[in-house]
């Protein structure tokens, strides 16, 4: 039997960032991924700016942004009409806050990149990675567990073959029909299948005509013969094209495709339709993200419709939160209350996204349709700034969202300190940043010109904000306890005013577990941080240090 220490059923880019954050820790990974062939179907699209900052720590940042088809200067505008050849109803400028340029608020501006496109990323970074191994066209077929070890087993897609693995934790990011899931008997609850959708991948070299009228990274067509949202996938000829059907509608014929195509763009455009997706829209959670040592992430535990840019930006921070726990976990300085933590923490978030995309799924493009919309003349132009400031009042929730990806925040986590203050309002576009235990670390450009998250070390950070803040105890039991901890000092006097206290203690996934002083109980703090409350001390890590004059 193959041991590894971590199995990762499911290859998509949750089971990949998971690889990546447990494989810069060095913990020993197979990646087990069914299917041989890489979908090329965009799915999602945009990178959000946590994710960002998160390829940022990997070292990928730059190397995304290389890879998408589209140039930096593209404009990550949303733009409404009545069709893509029609007259225009609205503008949402910098969606997603994709513009580039430096931003007080976070380290990376979003990427507009197709999903295959990340995927393919992170797997050549998973390729460098010597604790890493992926392996396509293995599907799970068993999995059990039995104290220390879950068994998986493993079937060779083409030949059958039967490869056994035991692992100290399995984890399926293997979407929404996981059979991880399945074999462990979670249940997913919550409203099935709000409508059925299609997704078209398609050529068609006369789209081009539409960027004479704006360039938009995605292109909401408001009518009543198909409502419907497109955009390109390059600069060339290829597009996406979406559009909703009813329930238990039968399937559509190319032909009929064809005509939904015409309809939405107010001209034949000769598509040549190269892929066809379809999907329904969900409002689900597992009941459950644990079963002994084998976890949910991503769409396997919950699902919600595809607006506002969440999907795979919310797996990704699950990987995260998951993947630095079972690394503490697996190295000895964190405890099992902090793999119990995971669930507190992220089910919370989870809850909060689906709440917002079904908001944003309640104004689709049909239901944004007004009498008199392609009228002609003056009855139509008050018909159209009528729909214009409707799209401006309601949809702006949706592409600028920073108070969600941004503001989310583990507040009451068994694995973060109070410290007697309310976290902050919830907000969807506004973030205003809080180093409240439990909120992500404030972020701050230094004065020479780096980004506050790139001192922050791979274990916890003691950020000291104040000039003098003792760091001794804090370094004392970090050592007795066996926790990795680097202690840094940018000495930039903004940053008190940031973090409301002299010392702050930061996780590994840079949301603050701890601020205070020096009269603190460093071991408990670090002890709970840890999820060891009561515990022994773990094997030495080491203590350095990062001091600026």
């Amino acid at each position: 039997m193959l041991h590894t220490e971590v199995l990762v059923i499911g290859g998509g880019p949750v089971g990949l960032a998971l690889a990546a954050e447990l494989g810069g820790r060095g913990i020993r990974t197979l990646v087990a991924e069914q299917n041989l062939r890489h979908a090329r179907q965009p799915r999602a699209k945009t990178t959000n700016v946590r994710s960002m900052e998160h390829m940022r720590r990997w070292g990928l940042a730059e190397r995304l942004r290389a890879s998408s088809p589209l140039p930096p200067d593209y404009p990550t505008d949303i733009i409404f009409a009545t069709r893509l050849f029609g007259p225009r109803l609205a503008r949402i400028e910098n969606a997603f806050f994709g513009a580039p340029g430096r931003n007080e608020l976070y380290s990376e501006h979003a990427q507009w990149v197709p999903q295959y496109t990340v995927e393919a990323v992170l797997r050549d970074h998973l390729a460098t990675l010597p604790a890493v191994t992926t392996r396509f066209g293995l599907r799970l077929d068993a999995l059990h567990q039995d104290g220390g070890t879950a068994k998986a087993v493993l079937a060779d897609t083409a030949t059958g073959e039967a490869l056994r693995v035991g692992a100290d934790y399995l984890v399926g990011a293997d979407g929404s029909r996981s059979a991880v899931r399945g074999a462990l008997g979670i249940r997913m609850r919550g409203e099935h299948a709000f409508a059925q959708n299609y997704n078209l991948v398609i050529r068609a070299p006369a789209l081009r005509e539409a960027f004479a009228a704006g360039r938009s990274i995605m292109y909401w067509l408001v009518n009543p013969d198909c409502a419907a949202i497109a955009g390109p996938m390059d600069e060339g000829d290829t597009w996406y094209f979406g559009f909703p059907v009813p329930n238990g509608a039968p399937p559509l014929s190319e032909a009929e495709l064809q005509a939904r195509m015409t309809a939405a763009f107010g001209r034949d455009v000769g598509a040549e339709i190269l892929t066809v997706d379809t999907w329904a829209a969900h409002s689900l959670l597992a009941d459950r993200y644990r079963d002994g040592r084998a976890f949910l992430a991503g769409d396997a535990c919950h699902l919600h419709p595809p607006f506002g840019g969440y999907g795979m930006n919310l797996g990704i921070a699950d990987a995260v939160d998951l993947g630095w726990k079972l690394a503490a976990r697996l190295r000895g300085w964190g405890g099992e209350a902090l793999l119990d933590s995971y669930e507190s923490e992220r089910r919370p978030v989870h809850r909060r996204v689906i709440e917002e995309a079904v908001a944003n799924y309640a104004m689709l493009a049909p239901n944004l349709l007004r009498p008199g919309l392609e009228e002609p003349g003056a009855a139509g132009e008050v018909a159209r700034r009528a729909v214009g400031e409707l799209i401006l009042a309601h949809k702006p929730r949706e592409f600028r969202t920073l108070g969600v990806v941004l503001g989310s925040h583990y507040s009451g986590s068994p694995a973060v300190v109070p410290d007697g203050t309310p976290p902050p309002p919830d907000t969807v576009t506004d973030y205003v940043p809080s180093a409240h235990p439990g909120c992500l670390a404030p972020h701050l450009w230094l004065r020479d010109g780096a980004s506050l998250y790139d001192r922050f070390g791979p274990g916890f950070t003691l950020l000291v904000t104040a000039p003098g803040a003792d760091t001794a105890e804090f370094e004392r039991a970090a050592r007795e306890l066996g926790v990795p901890l680097r202690v840094l000092a940018p000495g930039d006097e903004r940053l008190f005013a940031l973090y409301g206290a002299p010392l702050a203690l930061i996780r590994p996934d840079q949301h603050v577990a701890w601020r205070g002083d020096a009269t603190t109980d460093a071991a408990a703090v670090l002890r709970r941080a840890c999820g060891r409350e009561g515990a022994a001390p773990a094997l030495p890590h080491s203590i350095t240090s990062e001091v600026s004059a």
